[in-house]
């Protein structure tokens, strides 16, 4: 499929893409057509699904705009349609004050039913950083994500990367707390 015409990001800006991509399930099926097209029943298989689930949830993604049709072909009298992602990456908007993070959420579902016993890379550290040193980091595993996805192959397993740079809350002091 060529990708010159597919848009680097797209913005989730609608309650309807929100929505859509508000589910594990359908975060699962756009994990599947994030390097290559697949058919509906290619797309449950993957995903272990019914094809009826996998059309459903397929159509409200294509209804958001965040996948589309991209080639169809005619198979014994039906006409087949190989779905991809609308773009190369979704951004989500801010979560807004106590408003849960989707990106991160299904990072962690999809970490935890990770097998055990495979190989993991998990860190935190926690930084003092000036503005500029803050920003330049966070250019910096954007640019390193982006080296690497230009170098993935459809033939290799699967493989996530999740980061997340932020200030966390300010704790607060209350009068009972020992200094």
């Amino acid at each position: 499929m060529p990708t010159d015409d597919i848009p680097g990001t797209l913005r989730v800006t609608t309650d309807e893409q929100l929505r859509a991509v508000s589910s594990p399930t359908r975060h699962r099926i756009m994990a599947v057509l994030r390097f290559e097209p697949a058919t509906i029943t290619q797309i449950a298989e993957r995903v272990g699904l019914a094809k009826g689930s996998s059309s459903y949830h397929v159509r409200l993604l294509e209804r958001a705009g965040l996948v589309r049709v991209v080639r169809t072909r005619k198979v014994r009298g039906v006409m087949e349609r190989y779905y991809a992602m609308a773009a190369r990456s979704i951004e989500l908007p801010a979560p807004g004050d106590g408003g849960p993070d989707v990106l991160m959420r299904h990072a962690v579902a999809d970490l935890e039913a990770s097998p055990a016993d495979g190989e993991r890379h998990v860190r935190m550290a926690h930084l003092r950083l000036t503005d500029e040193q803050f920003a330049e980091l966070g250019a910096r595993l954007q640019a390193l994500a982006d080296e690497y996805r230009e170098l993935s192959d459809p033939s290799l397993p699967d493989t996530s990367l999740v980061f997340a740079l932020f200030h966390p809350a300010q704790i607060r002091k209350t009068e009972g707390d020992a200094e």
